[in-house]
């Protein structure tokens, strides 16, 4: 008798546990659908649309990441790989006052530099990416940072995404930086659904009305960040729910 009372005990904890698990299963499964071209994609309109109400709810988003000028810039990109803007501002400001220039940084040295941001995940390796980019910012472009895409992704530690948020950022390029968060409301909405980020900025670089296209990253970073979450989207607060075509998403 007592085992079988543990037993349906244990089935019962197991049935309670699965049952908690199905809204997120269910998010799960429908984020799969979309990834997998099952997902309607916005129409021309929808998209206008969606973007008018971006920019009416934020006329000019800017970064989280705090800099200085470009080159620190390029640094606290390098630097939020893998890792929280909040947590790469809390680490830069110390390490921008003591090094603002690539001189300054490559002066610094890599010791240095890794002791002012071992609070971000892997700081070690970037710490390391971080001198040697400044280093050849001194010896290959004068101590400044190149407006060219190529140019960039040369840099150590430097690929496609922290290329295009400095030349966007920095230079006022309309690029799309395809972040989790850019990759998640692509696929999600049906605005640009692929089956990794350059697909899905080479769709969006296509479907983003031109008029929109140099604050359309931040748009959609910040709207994957506060509204479109990963785990439990905040449908009844967003903005485009209407225009969304996610099979998952919590109101009609």
């Amino acid at each position: 008798m007592a085992k079988k009372s543990v037993r349906k005990s244990l089935a019962k904890a197991r049935k309670g546990k699965a049952a908690k698990l199905k809204p997120v299963a269910r998010q799960e499964k429908a984020d799969a659908k979309v990834l997998h071209g099952m997902s309607k994609a916005l129409s021309k309109a929808q998209i206008e649309e969606m973007f008018r109400r971006f920019k009416a709810a934020n006329p000019e988003p800017k970064t989280e990441l705090r800099y200085i000028n470009p080159f620190t810039l390029l640094v606290a990109v390098v630097l939020s790989a893998q890792a929280t803007d909040a947590g790469v501002n809390k680490a830069t400001p110390a390490l921008f006052a003591l090094a603002d220039t690539p001189e300054k940084m490559a002066t610094l040295g890599e010791d240095r530099v890794r002791d002012l941001v071992k609070t971000i995940g892997l700081y070690r390796t970037k710490a390391k990416n971080v001198v040697e980019l400044s280093r050849r910012l001194v010896a290959e472009h004068g101590g400044q940072v190149p407006r060219s895409r190529e140019s960039l992704e040369a840099l150590p530690g430097v690929g496609r995404k922290t290329a295009n948020v400095v030349l966007n950022v920095a230079y006022g390029e309309p690029t799309i930086a395809v972040d989790t968060h850019i990759f998640r409301v692509g696929n999600r909405t049906g605005l640009a659904t692929g089956k990794d980020p350059f697909e899905v900025e080479r769709k969006l670089e296509q479907v983003v009305p031109p008029a929109y296209k140099l604050h359309a990253h931040h748009w959609l970073i910040l709207h994957g960040r506060y509204t479109c979450l990963a785990r439990k989207p905040l449908c009844e607060k967003c903005i485009v729910a209407d225009l969304c075509q996610w099979p998952g998403k919590t109101v009609l």
